[in-house]
């Protein structure tokens, strides 16, 4: 989405499904287990935290012995040198969404949330994100956005706020938008 805002994002590969990591917390496992096994879940979370770090050069990791069991070389190979495991227990789970089946390119994507005070690195560019900032949530929902980004927010803002905890699920059926909830 060239010239648009995007949070990091990718695809789940077969790795992430066992790689070691700090379990999810049991609403969040519960959460995603609704629209997907255990293991899945556990390997869209590992999927996040390396996409994000991918893409921005951000670990979301805590310090753990465990880190050694990371596989050199491979795309955690940051977190092995820091000593870090993958943090899942820092996510939260906030939105699912997927394509339409009118565009060329399907998504099953799901969103979620971690606090900046996980965060670990310095920010940086890469080839997928040209341009890598921290906006607050107000000035963020004013960038040029793709229109799923731009709902998410304030999905996530709603979370924050303590208005809404649900977690949609955003598809479409019959040539019509719908919301579900994996909440």
């Amino acid at each position: 989405m060239p010239g648009q805002w995007v949070f990091p994002g990718g695809r789940l590969d077969r790795g992430d499904l066992t790689t070691p990591a700090l379990p999810l917390r049991p609403e969040v496992a519960a959460a995603l287990g609704r629209a997907a096994p255990p293991r899945r879940a556990h390997g869209l979370a590992v999927a996040a935290i390396r996409e994000t770090f991918e893409e921005t050069g951000l670990l979301i990791g805590t310090p753990d012995p465990l880190a050694a069991r990371l596989k050199p070389g491979g795309p955690l190979a940051a977190f092995a040198e820091a000593g870090l495991l993958p943090a899942l227990d820092a996510l939260d789970y906030v939105a699912r969404a997927i394509t339409p089946p009118y565009r060329p390119m399907r998504f099953h994507a799901r969103f979620f949330l971690a606090p900046a005070s996980v965060a670990q690195g310095d920010a940086r560019p890469s080839p997928e994100l040209t341009e890598v900032a921290w906006v607050p949530l107000v000035e963020a929902r004013r960038l040029d956005l793709p229109r799923i980004t731009g709902v998410v927010l304030e999905v996530i803002e709603k979370r924050l706020s303590g208005e809404d905890r649900r977690i949609p699920a955003f598809s479409h059926r019959h040539g019509r938008a719908t919301v579900d909830y994996d909440e």
